[in-house]
């Protein structure tokens, strides 16, 4: 599914359309929709697996922590402790698109490089996304999700090393943990890997 802003998904005027918590309720409403039901102890076709990408592993672990019932194994890219569009400048992000003002700080010059990469993004759309998800703090010890995870990351990837810290919080709460670290690839092209699509594959028994 693409996120509000992403790919071919609408860009609502909606401030509240952003926030991660309304992004989980239409996510939860389109699971339903496609007929998703309850995990039932051996019935394959119960349930539902996820997978997320950066913005996307953070809303698929706070998935898995509160649809626990829904909720049959997580993969998780690109994975952080820490929520990297909490320092986002945005005000230097505007200057930048209105008249090509440097940014300062790498890490939004970063994302900012990132999110233009796909013309189909709507990168005002985006920065609206990123004031919302600023309003919600990530907190992953706050809920935990207790089923199996795939955490991957590139070895270029700063997020890589909060990788054990996101385990050991799912191995606490009593979940499979499995880590796979991508050697030479970084947060961006991490994504496009045959190692981490065949791990997927592979975790999820495709």
């Amino acid at each position: 599914m693409d996120l509000p802003g992403h790919g071919r998904s609408g860009a609502p005027e909606d401030m509240d359309s952003y926030t991660p918590s309304r992004i989980r309720a239409d996510l939860l409403q389109m699971a339903f929709d496609a007929g998703a039901r309850p995990l039932r102890d051996g019935d394959p076709s119960s349930g539902l697996d996820l997978i997320g990408y950066s913005l996307g592993s953070r809303l698929a672990w706070e998935f898995g922590a509160t649809q626990h019932e829904l909720v049959h194994r997580l993969v998780l890219g690109g994975p952080n402790v820490a929520d990297p569009l909490a320092d986002f400048d945005l005000v230097a992000a505007q200057r930048y698109l209105a008249d090509g003002t440097p940014i300062a700080d790498a890490s939004t010059a970063g994302l900012l490089k990132m999110a233009q990469m796909l013309p189909s993004n709507n990168i005002f759309s985006l920065l609206s996304l990123v004031e919302a998800i600023k309003s919600e703090p990530f907190d992953p010890a706050e809920a935990v999700p207790h089923v199996p995870m795939l955490l991957v990351a590139g070895e270029k990837d700063e997020r890589a090393a909060s990788m054990p810290e996101l385990a050991a919080l799912g191995a606490k709460a009593g979940a499979m943990v499995e880590q796979l670290v991508l050697p030479g690839r970084n947060h961006t092209n991490a994504i496009t890997s045959r190692a981490f699509k065949q791990a997927a594959v592979s975790f999820l028994g495709v």
